[in-house]
């Protein structure tokens, strides 16, 4: 077992703590794509380059969006041991895999909504099985939207007129991603590691070992106004560091979720394929780039997936960079 260092005026355990929630964050097929090194003055970042799934998610989007959702919960986790952290991404001096670097600007206590997203961490799951027809109410479909807005992001929440529509490109970009042999071929490498999950997504039945594992029951459609929510979180930008800060507002917006007792997954196939992104987009005005498409409601909370250990997320050698 690994030492971890001190940091920020943390004790160890503090650290390591952080580092261990850090990676509860959701990603595509729960790869957990992420590295942490520990340096006198910062933490950085770092993308697993071995944990890249180039078929599934050839331009890393979906692997800057799941290590944005990890950086959110190293801010919280450091935010509750009393630090203020400030956040550089994409910084130009860093090693090629540094997707970020986590400083202290002080000491700070804990607001009570961070208290909540912090207790939300160990709670939140990706949402595996049906979504009850129970509609959410507008206070807290406000609260959503507010959390993606902190980090910097746009929540649309899928209207009744739009809806369909949507629905539509989440099973058509699910059949094509199903009938790439390469992709299943993908998907059943990771259904043979004892260390991820199955991804969530919309179809009503399984046809074989490895879709059985892609492939998980969505509940009936409900009536429009007791059906979960569909939300595309957007960002003005379309960039690296955009995906990044999505990945953060996502986070946040499902943690919020989750500490006002909702449920939620992922359906990462539209935004996944360049044509079914783009007919988002368009579906949605075309002011703002889609990043992710989520459905949020009320059901029974799934078990939660295997997690690396804090020790393997830890890098302990590297090569120089310009850090002193």
């Amino acid at each position: 077992m690994q030492r971890f260092p001190a940091v920020f005026d943390l004790v160890p355990d503090q650290i390591e703590q952080a580092i261990r929630l850090a990676g509860r964050a959701p990603s595509l097929h729960n790869c957990q794509p992420w590295r942490f090194r520990v340096l006198p003055r910062v933490i950085e970042m770092h993308a697993d380059p071995g944990r890249r799934l180039p078929v599934a998610d050839p331009d890393d989007h979906e692997l800057r969006l799941a290590c944005g959702a990890a950086l959110m919960n190293l801010r919280l986790a450091l935010a509750h041991a009393g630090v203020r952290p400030i956040v550089s991404l994409l910084p130009p001096a860093a090693t090629p895999t540094v997707l970020a670097e986590v400083r202290s600007a002080g000491h700070q206590r804990p607001e009570a909504e961070q208290i909540a997203l912090y207790e939300a961490i160990s709670d939140r799951r990706t949402q595996r099985q049906p979504f009850r027809p129970t509609a959410v109410p507008e206070s807290k479909q406000h609260e959503l939207v507010e959390a993606a807005r902190v980090e910097g992001g746009f929540l649309h929440l899928v209207q009744p007129r739009e809806r369909d529509a949507v629905e539509v490109l989440v099973r058509g970009a699910h059949r094509a991603r199903m009938a790439d042999p390469r992709f299943c071929a993908e998907l059943a490498t990771w259904a043979e590691r004892t260390d991820v999950e199955a991804p969530a997504v919309p179809e009503p039945r399984s046809r074989s070992p490895q879709q059985d594992f892609a492939e998980r029951a969505t509940p009936p459609p409900a009536a429009p106004d007791a059906q979960p929510l569909l939300v595309v979180l957007g960002t003005c930008e379309n960039s690296p560091e955009a995906e990044l800060r999505a990945g953060q507002a996502m986070q946040r917006v499902w943690l919020t979720a989750t500490a006002r007792g909702l449920v939620a997954v992922a359906l990462p196939e539209v935004v996944g394929l360049p044509e079914t992104r783009a007919e988002l987009r368009d579906l949605l005005g075309g002011a703002v780039h889609p990043q992710a498409l989520l459905r949020i409601g009320y059901g029974t909370p799934s078990p939660a997936a295997p997690r690396r250990s804090a020790d393997e997320l830890l890098i302990d050698e590297l090569p120089a960079s310009n850090h002193s």
